[in-house]
């Protein structure tokens, strides 16, 4: 099947808006026992979860905020182990597990403010790109991880760690936790968020390509 994808705008971000909402710094007030935390107004939550967070050590805040998110997938030890190196290390890149890349980077993030940037910074990229396809095989986020490699140069860590999926027959597993978010923007327009640890713009080899998917490739899609 014939593409053509071109890359309309590619920007690095520090944080995913919406991600957290008010609920959760109710709830994570509540969770370091904040009763209050029900008639706080909405606007003012935010700084209160900020202020309670920073009363604690970092390795305890950052063990009541994996707690809360990642409670019901990772054991006490692993959480434990968690808040220790998440002070020294980006662990929305390095955690061996990529399934838990996108929490982390939003409970890296939350906390990097509430400290003020006593844990390390991490980016995640927003790309903006076209994708025309000769048929009619739905975009999901596969079609688009095996289209964009093309764009890439083969230094990027993507293509180091992912040439072998990228050119195999059969499901790229990995893609649904590598790119983070997509949505589509328009006619044979669409938006992803993913790790700038993935793609970054010194990534970028070329903004457009045409090429073809090989029918083994997509053949599980159709």
């Amino acid at each position: 099947m014939k593409f053509t994808i071109k890359l309309e705008k590619i920007r690095s971000v520090e944080r995913i808006e919406n991600f957290w909402q008010p609920e959760d710094y109710k709830n994570l007030l509540l969770a370091m026992d904040y009763d209050d935390a029900a008639s706080i107004p909405e606007t003012e939550l935010k700084e209160m979860l900020f202020m309670a967070l920073s009363d604690l050590d970092p390795e305890e805040a950052a063990a009541v905020v994996l707690r809360y998110k990642l409670g019901q997938r990772l054991k006490e030890g692993q959480i434990s182990n968690l808040s220790h190196e998440m002070l020294v290390n980006p662990m929305a890149e390095e955690y061996p597990d990529i399934a838990y890349h996108y929490p982390l980077f939003n409970i890296n993030q939350l906390l990097y403010d509430a400290f003020n940037g006593k844990f390390p910074r991490s980016k995640a990229s927003v790309i903006d790109l076209s994708l025309k396809l000769n048929g009619t095989l739905k975009v999901n986020k596969e079609v688009i991880l095996r289209t964009l490699g093309d764009l890439l140069s083969s230094k990027s860590v993507l293509k180091r760690l992912f040439q072998e999926q990228l050119d195999a027959d059969g499901e790229l597993k990995d893609a649904e936790n590598i790119i983070w978010q997509m949505e589509t923007t328009g006619q044979d327009s669409y938006r992803i968020i993913t790790s700038d640890y993935w793609i970054g713009r010194e990534d970028i080899e070329r903004e457009e390509f045409t090429g073809n998917l090989d029918d083994d490739e997509i053949d599980h899609l159709r």
